[in-house]
């Protein structure tokens, strides 16, 4: 298997030049097929392949539970392929995107916004999350990034508890790839994931907040600043939307209501 990070000769210009050995994330192509047909390329960090093709399949809307898909199958090196479950039978073509899904966007290929609206429904009330474990969260998924340390250049995400607990974390050069992971990770034991929810090492942007809400996540909590799309969805589906959050503070965007004091 790759490695999530590689080593490079670099020129240093720190009060002067060196060369040195430096770290660079890996980002390579994953080809994800269904019934031997291509439907997607995705640019990511190698590692815990499985769970981001099984995340991507739930969050997309290609099958609606981990109960649909059966396993995974590599049929080459760069490529794995979605088994569904015996009976369940998907059209590859309705998924089948037109372009490559780049590292910074999920959604290129797809045709309109009204096709990133998969099902989806709201999240029920709570789970409640105290201010000072929103404020903990950052240095905690910090201390499960491994390739971040290394690099500087990786994003993360993690599924917490309202305890502030990491249950799963993932790092991958996407933001929308490290959810897709961590939501592939989660779902063969607990599906939907209520009573979570999601921490993510950048903005928080419209497809982030799909997904979360596909998973029945209902706090999405971001390093920065959310998007007014990513909003909107938030509050059209009942959820709770946090950014800003570092140097001892947050913006609470939506659901006020799930965030104490």
């Amino acid at each position: 298997m790759t490695e999530p990070t590689r080593a490079r000769r670099v020129v240093r210009d720190r009060e002067g030049r060196s060369e040195v050995e430096d770290r660079l994330v890996v980002e390579e192509p994953l080809e994800i097929r269904l019934g031997g047909i291509p439907i997607a390329v995705i640019m990511r960090t190698p590692g815990a392949d499985d769970d981001l093709v099984a995340g991507f399949a739930l969050t997309e809307g290609i099958v609606t539970g981990p109960g649909e898909m059966a396993g995974f199958r590599s049929p080459g090196e760069g490529r794995v392929e979605l088994v569904l479950a015996d009976g369940i039978e998907v059209d590859p073509e309705r998924f089948r995107r037109n372009l490559y899904a780049t590292s910074s966007c999920g959604v290129c290929g797809k045709a309109s916004i009204d096709a990133v609206r998969v099902a989806a429904v709201r999240p029920p009330e709570g789970p409640m999350v105290g201010r000072e474990v929103l404020l903990a969260l950052p240095d905690l998924l910090l201390q499960e990034q491994p390739a971040f340390r290394e690099t500087g250049g990786i994003h993360a995400a993690a599924a917490f508890r309202p305890d502030g607990s990491l249950v799963a974390v993932r790092e991958d050069v996407g933001r929308h790839n490290a959810v897709d992971k961590v939501v592939g990770a989660l779902a063969p034991s607990a599906w939907p994931l209520h009573g979570m929810g999601l921490l993510v090492s950048g903005r928080v942007s419209f497809e982030l907040v799909q997904k979360a809400a596909v998973a029945g996540l209902s706090i999405v909590a971001g390093v920065s600043a959310a998007s007014s799309l990513a909003v909107e969805l938030a509050e059209e589906m009942g959820m709770t939307v946090v950014g800003f959050l570092r140097e001892g503070g947050f913006t609470i965007y939506c659901g006020e209501e799930r965030v104490e004091e």
